[in-house]
């Protein structure tokens, strides 16, 4: 039987990962960039590195709770993960992301800046984007935070807790409303499959195609 987890606990969790990112943005802008600017870049890798696995580990010690990434995989959940990343890169980077723009500018603006940084780092910014990110939410949105809510809430409403918690995390009107279509996606292919893997996967693919459309055009300007 799934253990399961009220709102409360799922939000305290999601407020400890946000303390978590106030972290190593602090020690990048108070302490690397100040004290040890020419290794900068490699000191913030690390930092949201072991960041990142520091909560994972935090995350699955104190809930007690399995992982098993790889149980429940098969071919056709792969595939469908992969349809899902070139889904959300059709419908919400091509599509839907220019109709937000022009209906919120000033968070297009601030996204845009935002762009503008990441593409300072590229290599940070791929592996944070492209793999820590996607593995750092999917295991606390759907392995947690959905199969958590499930047993207490049914899926239906476990599956919109989650999903709004999830595009809470994105801090910006443009990409807080894209990622709650994709957190709803992601969602059902993970209810769909019941493989962490495969959220993984797709939301890998969507973050590595917005990485090579986005960023990467950015960084051949520089």
């Amino acid at each position: 039987m799934k253990s399961s987890i009220s709102l409360p606990t799922g939000l305290f969790w999601v407020f400890v990962w946000v303390g978590f990112m106030i972290l190593y943005t602090f020690l990048d802008i108070a302490i690397w960039r100040k004290i040890f600017p020419a290794g900068r870049k490699y000191l913030n890798i690390i930092s949201v590195t072991l960041c990142t696995a520091g909560y994972i580990f935090l995350l699955v010690r104190k809930n007690n709770f399995a992982l098993h990434p790889f149980a429940n995989l098969s071919g056709q959940g792969i595939l469908l993960a992969l349809g899902c990343a070139i889904l959300f890169y059709f419908v919400l980077d091509l599509f839907l992301d220019p109709l937000l723009a022009k209906l919120f500018p000033s968070s297009e603006e601030n996204y845009q800046e935002a762009l503008i940084q990441l593409s300072k780092t590229p290599i940070l910014t791929l592996l944070q984007i492209c793999i820590l990110a996607p593995v750092l939410e999917e295991i606390l949105m759907r392995r947690f935070l959905l199969d958590g809510f499930c047993p207490r809430y049914g899926k239906t409403t476990a599956l919109f807790l989650s999903t709004v918690l999830f595009a809470l995390l994105h801090f910006n009107m443009v990409q807080t409303l894209s990622a709650f279509i994709c957190g709803m996606i992601l969602g059902l292919l993970y209810l769909k499959t019941n493989s962490l893997f495969c959220c993984i996967l797709a939301h890998m693919g969507y973050n590595l195609l917005a990485y090579i459309t986005t960023i990467l055009p950015l960084c051949a300007k520089k």
